[in-house]
């Protein structure tokens, strides 16, 4: 069963020997972000920080630190499980958008829970206070402590659906932070649509919902598919959602804190820098500003938080469960594609692998393309696009492979798009440039006639009587 908390995810991480308590008091100024930090490049626990500063309420690091520790999360034994349950979610008749945010749960709504946990302690107006968490500042030039792992909540002004997705939100006061929604997110397009109608946003934020909502919402889902029902697909169970104290939005009752309140439209603050999961400091940035209304929270809460900078960190290992859960969703619009690889140096899916099977002249550039147009591809900086035969996981074959098949005069293409603010290479207020690489094995009509050459196998009679010969040695074979 998938951990409904976080308190149930961190027994579970204990009872699996993935947790390490750190006892000791640990400062949230830059202390508890460097410990983390060097745990998490060393591929160790996660991290539960019992006394961060003078703060009674503990922090948990390192948590989703890797695909082992989010299968506990999921309750399934290998990634796959969780994927085949999005599958399935994906051959539901029902539109996602169908489904309104209350019945978002499966009906199992939380408006049968007498006080739901969250609720527990409530903060409204001057009462509200960010500087009773233990928000970190992670690294030195950092402009301000930030909510690193925040699940954001808002509606479409015009068509109501709703969107949860996951930002940063640098601290400026004990009432506002700002909200570095990235351009083209489902929050950035709520916030455009209000901006015009002169109307202020409300805003719900999340933190530590139980560890399916959080995966789901750094998703790159098709715009109608709602992130908690995905959430749903991968816990295999409701998500419990209770409507908020002063707008129609709702959130999960699984949340350790909960923050309400609206963006202006017509008010935006210089945000950053802040280190990224780049390994380079974001530029100093004008973003929207969350002024917080309401803050409820669990007795007994815990405080998530992860540590971007440079790979592999926290944030590598959810990405690379996302590739995993999020294969199905892009093979339901492109059921070539085989196997896709976003490798943790490429930062989330800057470089991307695609092998496909491919059938006919120019299929691996309609790929590429395919993929910059499907939502948050658009950021993918260079894709590399190979035939089936190519294990895209084994970066060996991959470069082997590469070397052979790409023509750089003929099979590299570019485009123009927009630019990606966390990238250090874009030039502020001016359009990137995206690269596709088409590395499969050419067909005649791609290279004026000229047939591939033939590839270099063994008889296969050959090969089982060299692998039972090696096997009698002792020795090992690559079949």
């Amino acid at each position: 069963m998938a951990c409904r908390n976080l308190q149930e995810f961190i027994k579970a991480l204990e009872q699996k020997g993935e947790l390490c308590r750190i006892k000791d008091t640990v400062e949230i100024d830059l202390e508890l972000a460097d410990i983390t930090a060097q745990v998490s490049l060393n591929n160790g626990p996660a991290l539960l920080f019992e006394t961060p500063g003078d703060h009674q309420v503990p922090v948990l690091a390192n948590a989703l630190g890797s695909i082992e520790r989010i299968c506990i999360a999921l309750g399934v034994k290998h990634i796959e499980d969780a994927a085949k349950r999005v599958k399935d979610l994906l051959l539901d008749a029902e539109p996602a958008n169908a489904v309104s945010t209350e019945k978002t749960d499966g009906g199992d709504t939380a408006s049968r829970l007498h006080t739901p946990h969250c609720r527990e302690i409530t903060l409204e107006g001057n009462d509200v206070d960010l500087s009773m968490l233990p928000i970190p500042r992670c690294w030195p030039l950092d402009a301000g402590p930030a909510i690193t792992l925040p699940v954001i909540f808002t509606k479409d002004p015009e068509t109501g659906s709703p969107n949860a997705g996951l930002y940063r939100m640098q601290v400026f006061d004990r009432q506002t932070t700002g909200m570095h929604w990235y351009r083209g997110s489902g929050g950035a397009k709520h916030y455009e649509k209000a901006r015009i109608q002169a109307r202020p946003l409300p805003v719900a934020v999340a933190i530590g919902p139980a560890p399916a909502v959080t995966l789901a919402a750094c998703a790159p889902l098709p715009e109608n598919l709602y992130e908690i029902k995905f959430a749903q697909a991968l816990s295999h169970s409701p998500v419990e959602m209770i409507p908020c104290l002063h707008s129609d939005l709702s959130v999960p009752a699984s949340s350790q804190i909960i923050l309400e309140g609206i963006v202006d439209p017509n008010f935006q603050k210089t945000e950053g820098p802040f280190g990224n999961h780049t390994g380079y400091y974001s530029r100093p940035e004008e973003f929207p500003v969350f002024h917080i209304t309401c803050m409820s929270m669990r007795k007994d809460a815990v405080f998530p938080a992860t540590v971007p900078g440079p790979p592999p960190q926290e944030d590598c290992f959810m990405a690379k469960a996302v590739e995993r859960l999020f294969l199905p969703v892009i093979k339901t619009r492109l059921p070539e594609i085989v196997d896709i690889n976003f490798p943790v140096e490429g930062i989330f899916n800057r470089i991307v692998f695609v092998s496909i099977v491919k059938q006919y002249p120019g299929h691996a550039e309609k790929i590429i393309k395919d993929l910059w147009n499907m939502g948050r591809g658009i950021f993918s900086k260079i894709i590399w696009v190979f035939d089936s035969s190519v294990n895209v996981q084994d970066l060996p074959q991959v470069l082997w492979k590469m070397s052979n098949c790409l023509n750089p005069c003929m099979d590299i293409i570019t485009v123009t798009a927009g630019s990606d603010v966390l990238d250090p290479a874009a030039v502020p207020g001016t359009t990137g440039c995206r690269m596709g690489l088409d590395c499969t094995e050419k067909w005649p009509e791609e290279r004026d006639g000229t047939p591939w050459p033939q590839g270099m196998t063994m008889k296969k009679s050959v090969r089982g009587k060299t692998i039972a010969l090696l096997e009698k040695a002792g020795l090992s074979s690559r079949n």
